[in-house]
């Protein structure tokens, strides 16, 4: 939902009973729990995913520090050769045991705000260690025995815009489901049938394309060659169907934030927050960072914390923190998450060559201001190594399910089929519980939404004891529903007889309210 289609929807049942009360003013500032709710689904609906591809197998242990288990980190037999020393590693708040590549200033300080998670040991079982088939199994979200021929957010985008291309664009879908900067769009991205996403070659295109650079690009290759090719390459910007609609995200879009130069991912990155601070509704944006297969000269012969891996970190975490200041700057940071994800890791014990080689689980990285859990997992046990590779923790298709269920608040059954099962979701968006903790919403699951029948609500905090189920309407009317429980930590209402639209479900338990959108859609 649009924020203009929001704010048209919204207005004939909230606007008038504001006015007529005489506390205009003072509503809107305070507003009710209902008007949240609704701004909150209208805001649901607006967010947006920024992937970055590692590409090349990032080496974990250098990135993501075990400052407890230095003695074995650093030894001679181990990572004597490439290891960070401890003296060195950037320090994380509140978790004393873990560090930071000293290159990686930036995410440092993005953790330490509580806008960057690391989720420890990701990978799957039976890892394939091949950059192209190990890559496919990322972007395909398959068992290792299996492959699939679209990509997981192609499906998922698929289900959200059917009959992608050829239905749209629209004048209620007027902008691309999907943008990657890059030549060759990722398996990612493809859907049942087409790939979801338009393609923009390099920032060098996108500027031609908007008008920030002339259309006439000087060809590497001279003569008329060279004029046949710019005319292609002109041919090609143009005829993009959205070429419109980019070019008016782009004039009316801006950066605040100052961008490191000469950083390739920081030029892309910064295209992406202009372009979404200008309007576009595009979902799912794709780039990419190469060069991390460090088999050789990972670090400098003389000094472990530079080198090329270093430069990488580096370039990563200068180009998030800019991206993500932009983002506030702009007062569109509540609506983008990022996150980085590697075909796999790297072997715990380095090579000869002062280099590492392909392994299996790494760290991942999520970023924005809906992180909840600033650590997912611990730091792996290099005491315990499974054939010199680090054990996995967390599947990294749990990581997408929490990007599914929690960021896009997609239901169980669409989660599962863009998955092909349903995952744990890693608590990226969900606060920790500790046993003197409790809140109530952190594993609240409310399925399926849109619904048209029975409805489930599923969430610890109905265990302790259920009092009441109920919905208010846009209207703000309450109605009670007749709500049976399924189990200690489960009940299910049936919202067959009511009108669509939207609505708020309300539980009230022993442990206090629960709160819950839901559209109603037949």
């Amino acid at each position: 939902m649009k924020r203009r289609n929001f704010l048209q929807y919204a207005a004939s049942s909230l606007v008038l009973p504001v006015l007529i009360d005489g506390y205009g003013a003072k509503a809107f500032a305070r507003p009710s729990s209902f008007v949240r709710s609704l701004i909150e689904l209208a805001e649901q609906s607006d967010r947006v995913l920024v992937i970055i591809q590692l590409q090349g197998g990032n080496d974990g242990l250098n990135t993501v520090i075990p400052l407890d288990q230095m003695s074995v980190y650093t030894a001679s037999n181990f990572r004597g050769n490439i290891a960070i020393p401890e003296t060195k590693a950037l320090k994380l708040k509140n978790y004393a045991a873990t560090g930071l590549h000293p290159s990686m200033t930036g995410m440092q300080q993005l953790f330490n705000d509580g806008k960057l998670s690391i989720i420890q040991g990701v990978s799957y079982p039976t890892p394939n260690f091949s950059h192209f088939r190990a890559s496919d199994i990322w972007m395909t979200a398959v068992d290792s025995s299996q492959t699939a021929t679209s990509g997981w957010a192609g499906r998922y985008l698929d289900k959200r815009f059917p009959n992608y291309p050829k239905a749209y664009p629209t004048a209620e879908t007027p902008d691309p489901p999907a943008i990657q900067i890059g030549y060759v769009a990722a398996t990612t991205l493809l859907g049942p049938t087409d790939s979801m996403a338009i393609v923009l070659q390099d920032p060098d295109t996108f500027a031609r394309l908007v008008g920030d650079k002339p259309n006439d690009p000087v060809s590497t290759v001279s003569g008329y060659a060279g004029r046949q090719i710019d005319y292609i390459r002109q041919q090609q910007a143009s005829s993009v169907s959205y070429a419109g609609q980019i070019k008016t995200a782009a004039s009316k879009g801006k950066n605040l934030a100052t961008y490191p130069t000469g950083n390739a991912l920081s030029d892309q990155l910064k295209i992406i927050a202009r372009l979404i601070s200008g309007g576009l509704q595009t979902k799912v944006y794709y780039v990419t960072l190469g060069g991390f297969d460090t088999h050789a000269s990972q670090v400098d012969a003389t000094d472990t914390t530079v080198g090329p891996h270093a430069n990488l970190l580096k370039t990563l975490s200068d180009a998030v923190l800019a991206f993500q200041t932009d983002l506030g700057k702009l007062k569109i940071d509540d609506r983008v998450v990022g996150m980085t994800f590697s075909e796999f890791g790297r072997r715990a014990i380095s090579n000869g060559s002062r280099g590492t080689d392909h392994g299996t689980s790494a760290p991942m990285f999520v970023f924005g201001n809906a992180i909840k859990s600033s650590m997912v997992g611990k730091n792996p046990n290099l005491s315990d190594l499974d054939n010199n590779n680090l054990k996995m923790q967390t599947d990294f298709r749990q990581v997408y399910a929490a990007i599914l269920t929690d960021w896009f608040g997609t239901d169980t059954t669409t989660e599962s089929n863009t998955l092909f099962r349903d995952f744990p979701v890693a608590p990226v968006f969900r606060s920790t519980v500790t046993s003197t903790e409790f809140t109530p919403l952190a594993d609240a699951r409310l399925y399926p939404n849109p619904a048209s029948s029975e409805v489930v609500l599923e969430a610890d905090a109905i265990n302790p004891g259920l009092q009441s189920v109920a919905l208010t309407d846009a209207q703000g009317r309450m109605i009670q529903l007749n709500a049976s429980q399924l189990t200690a930590t489960s009940v299910r209402f049936n919202v067959g007889t009511l009108p669509t639209g939207t609505y708020v479900v309300h539980v009230a338990t022993r442990q206090g309210a629960l709160t819950k959108r839901l559209l109603v859609a037949r």
